[in-house]
């Protein structure tokens, strides 16, 4: 059963009649409500398409955040092959809120890391919703150094409202080991390429997405901080998330303006959620694309290409 946002309510109501319709007439084999139903669907799409085509970013990130959107394991299972998960971080423990390993992009052997927020209560729970830590961030850094050893390219996949601020995960250093994997970003000499299919939040987004090419779905968001934080920030005031997400320009759009992301993944009418696999499948190719850009750089040139993109940052959109 679909979950339907608050700004869709009204679209709730109709496809809600849609379904009473058939229902009634699966029941009653002498009842035909095919038009009927077939008008409603029709107004249903309709009414889509004029909510999803100026969403503003409240509303995005309200889409980004989607419970039944597709996670990190969604595109794992869909996409890679031979998938081999690789725990731990040789220090501490296995952070569950960070999954990778080593699989196959086709005929590409690669390493694929991403941020898994679960898909039911106690999937979440046990993913801590998507909030690594330390230790997440530490297999991060583990894995793209086995990555760079053989040359493999590393994908990651961003979708975490931010790291992990709790006391243990502070005392363990959080922040230092947010910084190391950054960094580690910067260092490797391999093809990488980030993907946010959901919420890029703050440090916990960056220490995946620093990256040569970096591409965010078309209702995902990006920012230092969320909508909500900022706004009791700024005014105190956790209501004002509205105005917090227009002031914090955290769209794709805008980010593509800007020159943080460097391409727009479409998703289906309606937001991944609506079609996960359609969605998975743009993904896919979108990172095979991005893989033939770099296809022939040297270790060297990745690393320099992967430096300036972010020493340009701030260069573009200024008059925006």
């Amino acid at each position: 059963m679909t979950q339907y946002m608050d700004f869709e309510k009204p679209l709730a109501e109709i496809e809600g009649k849609a379904e009473e319709l058939r229902a009634l007439a699966r029941n009653n084999e002498d009842m035909d409500v095919t038009s009927e139903a077939a008008a409603l669907d029709a107004k249903a799409k309709a009414m889509m398409i004029d909510l999803y085509k100026s969403l503003t970013p409240w509303r995005k990130c309200q889409v980004a955040r989607h419970p039944e959107r597709p996670h990190c394991k969604d595109y794992i299972e869909a996409l890679f092959d031979e998938y081999t998960p690789l725990a731990g971080d040789r220090n501490f423990a296995d952070d569950h809120a960070v999954m990778g390993g080593l699989a196959r992009l086709g005929d590409t052997p690669v390493m694929v890391i991403g941020h898994e927020k679960g898909n039911d209560t106690k999937s979440r729970i046990e993913r801590n919703f998507g909030m690594a830590r330390p230790e997440g961030y530490r297999k991060a850094i583990r894995l793209m150094d086995l990555a760079n050893r053989f040359g493999l390219p590393v994908i990651t996949l961003v979708d975490t409202p931010g790291a992990y601020p709790g006391k243990g995960a502070e005392e363990r250093g959080q922040s230092e080991a947010i910084a190391r994997a950054t960094e580690k970003c910067l260092q490797i000499g391999v093809p990488l390429i980030a993907v946010v299919i959901g919420e890029g939040g703050s440090g916990g987004a960056v220490a995946f997405a620093t990256a040569n090419r970096v591409a965010m779905l078309e209702h995902s968001v990006y920012s230092v901080i969320s909508p909500e934080g900022c706004a009791s920030i700024l005014w105190k005031d956790a209501e004002k998330m509205r105005e917090a997400a227009e002031a914090l320009r955290l769209t794709a759009q805008d980010l593509r303006q800007l020159g943080v992301t460097d391409r727009v993944i479409d998703e289906p009418l309606g937001g991944a959620h609506r079609d996960p696999a359609k969605a998975i499948e743009a993904v896919g190719k979108s990172i095979q694309a991005m893989l033939k850009e770099l296809s022939g750089k040297s270790r060297s040139e990745l690393i320099d290409d992967r430096r300036q993109k972010f020493l340009d940052l701030g260069s573009k959109g200024l008059a925006a």
